[in-house]
């Protein structure tokens, strides 16, 4: 193992998880920019293999255990983002400082911090300690019938 690896990498690969390749944005935006010692990574949608795996409304068919997966591949996607475009790559990025989720939803559905955990959990086995602030909004539609949509600001080590 390199030096320059961190310890995130292995507690991903210890989840039987990897990066995945940058998810292609579905509009006129970038996936990450990186601004001071920040990275802003635009909302993520659950893409696995270039192709939307979760659809719909949560509490209209669409169980809370599928928002959070989904929740979860949203997460893998922002790091991947983030480390794209990272000074220093993978080894730059710290830890999540803030997550934002938004779950498309029934009007009656009251469950979006459960489905949200999903990143929140993630990003906890990867940087233990080191907490995020997080929001986690319920809406009536998103980006290609998204069952969830998550943006995250990563904090990188200083230079």
């Amino acid at each position: 193992m390199s030096g320059d690896r961190p310890a995130w990498l292995d507690r991903l690969a210890d989840l039987g998880l990897e990066l995945p390749p940058v998810a292609r944005p579905v509009a006129a935006y970038v996936p990450a920019v990186v601004h001071g010692d920040l990275v802003y990574v635009s909302g993520q949608l659950p893409v696995a293999g270039g192709q939307l795996r979760y659809r719909g409304h949560l509490g209209a068919g669409t169980a809370v255990e599928e928002g959070h997966a989904a929740a979860r591949l949203c997460a893998l996607n922002a790091l991947a983002a983030a480390c794209a475009v990272a000074p220093g790559g993978a080894a730059a990025i710290v830890g999540a400082l803030r997550v934002e989720g938004f779950v498309q939803c029934a009007p009656d559905f009251h469950e979006q911090p459960a489905v949200i955990n999903g990143a929140s959990e993630l990003y906890g086995a990867l940087f233990p300690g080191t907490g995020h602030a997080r929001a986690a909004v319920g809406c009536a539609a998103l980006p290609l019938d998204a069952v969830v949509e998550v943006a995250v600001t990563f904090r990188l080590a200083p230079r």
